[in-house]
């Protein structure tokens, strides 16, 4: 018979065993197994010419954005992140390819008609996910072209997102400030009456349409530089269109508009592991407040802007949460390329500035081979799976689409990309030891603490914008550790140093 002193050790055995059975899992990370429907949904949510200081969990004192901040305070804030270019199209294409913009001549700042940028037989980050079985969309900004050339915006265009990986699609062709100022969905113009065509050049203006510089009366916002062709909403743009009245985006309801696409897509797919591309327009000109936002800053419709993207951010990660699928979600997010004030209107972005530092204290801005060119905000997010924590890592965007496939166990091409998952992850604080940026077609080197921009003709600022370019006919050296703000040029001081990184410059360019 078993005595009383037994049967409270099994007991106690027992209870240990359950104990044990029950531990806590939520901090251990680790690659999705199993069933598609264990895999962890991936989110990358990217703003449009968001500067480094431009958020308060970076820095800035001027304006608050607790709902970004509420990302990089429970997941990873790197501190060294990267786009691979300082300026929107470049970028989305290392973004979604997994290669630098630098070895693609066509891979600038597009036009609103310009042909597809990826082609349809290119590796992307979408097609990556789909092998692992990822349900996969794109809403919002796409800028990296259309069709193969003279777009017929009445029929379905093709080749698009959807050629390239993306199940669904539903964008704006290019930019806020370019026409056609539509949207288009899996190819096709939302809500246009097929007795009213668009038509759409970039070259010459359609007879008897106005014009910023036609009817300037026409305006609600004067145009600063370039955006003086056809006038939509009252706001001047770059290039001519005629017709597809009804088709047209209401400016002010755009943010709005995208967010509500989001949001349907988690519900329609929350079943299923989906990979969400959403690209807002924020603070990219003309900045168009909804006016909830308007006046909200102090600083004008920019400060407004990025208001309204925390807004937005905060109300799609309520989705996430309510659809039960926020703990089963990693979300990254990230800016296209450093800040710019003046970019082609008279907003009040310089004049109502104040002491906010868009640039969060490094040099340069949009357009610009210095740091507050391509070094943006970069956060990544898993609640439950992502310690909090910051990160000096050296890592960039082009990077996703290694870390990415790595992660949800594909093989995919080689690439400029590295896995860098476990840095993303938090696990590791080992980052690149080297990444290539650009601007404008021109390119440097970040290798440790250091950056090279090798000597190029062209003016040391962008008159139209106000931003240094980073160009000199002198080779230029910093020391990024000591010197963030890059005032103290090392060439002549550290030779051998200089003579280091051009070789290693010009062997990664090989």
């Amino acid at each position: 018979m078993i005595n009383f002193k037994t049967n409270y050790l099994l007991l106690l055995t027992f209870l240990m065993l359950i104990n044990l059975g029950c531990k806590d899992s939520s901090k251990d990370v680790a690659k999705p197994t199993g069933t598609t429907k264990e895999k962890p949904n991936i989110v990358v949510i990217y703003m449009d010419d968001l500067g480094y200081g431009d958020l308060s969990s970076y820095g800035a004192t001027e304006i608050e954005t607790p709902n970004i901040d509420a990302l990089a305070n429970g997941g990873v804030k790197f501190t060294n992140a990267y786009a691979t270019s300082a300026t929107c199209t470049p970028s989305r294409y290392a973004l979604l390819t997994g290669e630098y913009p630098w070895r693609n001549e066509r891979a600038r700042i597009l036009a609103g008609d310009a042909p597809l940028l990826i082609s349809p037989q290119q590796q992307t980050l979408p097609k990556l996910l789909s092998k692992a079985g990822y349900q996969t969309a794109i809403i919002g900004k796409w800028h990296l072209g259309l069709g193969e050339g003279d777009v017929n915006w009445n029929d379905t265009i093709k080749p698009g997102p959807n050629e390239v990986g993306f199940d669904e699609s539903y964008i704006m062709a290019a930019t806020q400030d370019r026409v056609p100022t539509v949207y288009i969905e899996n190819g096709n113009v939302v809500g246009l009456d097929k007795n009213d065509p668009i038509q759409v050049s970039y070259k010459k203006n359609f007879e008897g349409e106005p014009t910023a510089k036609s009817n300037p009366e026409m305006l609600t916002l004067k145009w600063h530089h370039g955006h003086n062709n056809s006038i939509v909403n009252g706001m001047p743009r770059i290039g001519f269109m005629k017709g597809g009245e009804a088709a047209k985006w209401k400016d002010i309801d755009m943010a709005d508009h995208f967010l509500q696409k989001a949001q349907a897509y988690v519900k329609r797919h929350k079943k299923e592991p989906f990979f969400l591309y959403y690209a807002m327009q924020q603070p990219h000109v003309p900045r168009t407040p909804h006016p909830r936002f308007a006046g909200k800053s102090g600083m004008g419709p920019r400060g407004d802007v990025i208001l309204e993207a925390d807004w937005c951010i905060g109300e799609f990660v309520k989705t996430l949460e309510d659809e039960g699928v926020l703990e089963n979600t990693l979300i990254i997010f990230s800016s296209d390329n450093g800040p710019v004030l003046n970019d082609g209107y008279y907003d009040d972005a310089v004049e109502k500035l104040g002491d906010h530092d868009p640039k969060g204290g490094l040099r340069g801005g949009k357009y610009s081979l210095f740091e507050a060119g391509t070094r943006v905000p970069f956060i990544t997010y898993w609640k439950g799976k992502i310690t909090p924590g910051v990160s000096d890592a050296i890592v960039s965007q082009v990077d996703l689409s290694a870390s990415l496939a790595d992660f949800v166990e594909v093989e995919g091409n080689k690439t400029d990309s590295q896995n860098l998952m476990s840095t993303f992850l938090g696990k590791s604080k080992k980052g690149r030891d080297h990444v290539i940026i650009e601007a404008n077609s021109r390119t440097a080197l970040r290798s440790g603490d250091w950056l090279m921009i090798p000597p190029y003709k062209g003016n040391a600022v962008n008159q139209n914008v106000g931003i240094e370019t980073g160009i000199s006919s002198e080779y230029q050296l910093y020391n990024l550790k000591d010197d963030r703000s890059q005032q103290n040029n090392l060439a002549e001081e550290e030779p051998s140093k200089l003579e280091e990184l051009v070789n290693l410059y010009e062997n990664l360019l090989k």
